[in-house]
């Protein structure tokens, strides 16, 4: 059975993270390639965006990421402490792991930043939150990264998208880059989201 590590950050945005529990949850019940997801921080409570508390199944000292297959990374607000944990060195290095194996990373909003702040997005097209003057877009900029002005780019086994509106299409797309098109499609019909 596959499994993808959901890497929740202090201040991340709640929704973000539950299109990833929904949807790799459905497959796992209801999928003809079944996926685990494991929730993974760097603290033993998390404080959501919204002030929902979080406890993740695992710390990241008590996980071996080789077991992973793939990483999924929910963005969150600044105000709420999120690049306090996604700029750690060692979420950085997490991420930077699974670029060199090759591994698929899907980030929602803001989950792009530590991507680029990472490097493996250097030279490579990407998005993220747009709204704001372009803060954010203009910070991934600054890393190096080819920014685009669409609502999900995918480059090679990296997934960036512009904010909440997205997250539940880069959940399907993490599920079909893992599982295949027709798994994908299976569930999004379970789900209801096509008839």
């Amino acid at each position: 059975m596959k499994r993808v590590l959901l890497f929740l950050c202090q201040g991340f945005e709640e929704y973000e993270a539950s299109v990833f529990t929904d949807v790799f949850g459905w497959a796992k019940i209801e999928g003809k390639d079944p996926i685990e997801l494991i929730t993974v921080g760097l603290r033993e409570e998390i404080k959501c965006t919204w002030n929902f508390i979080v406890k993740p199944e695992y710390q990241l000292s008590e996980i071996d990421i080789n077991d992973f297959d793939a990483l999924a990374i929910p963005g969150g607000f600044e105000e709420a402490g999120f690049y306090e944990d996604a700029f750690d060195v060692r979420f950085l290095n997490v991420i930077r792991e699974f670029d060199n194996q090759k591994k698929p990373i899907a980030s929602i909003c803001v989950g792009a930043i530590p991507v680029g702040k990472s490097g493996v997005l250097k030279n490579r097209e990407a998005t993220t939150y747009d709204l704001n003057d372009g803060q954010r877009r203009k910070q991934l900029t600054s890393f190096e990264v080819n920014v685009l002005d669409e609502r999900i780019v995918v480059d090679k086994n990296i997934i960036t998208s512009t904010g909440p509106a997205t997250a539940i299409d880069v959940a399907f797309k993490l599920l079909e880059l893992l599982t295949g098109k027709e798994n994908m499609e299976l569930i999004r019909k379970e789900m209801r989201f096509i008839n």
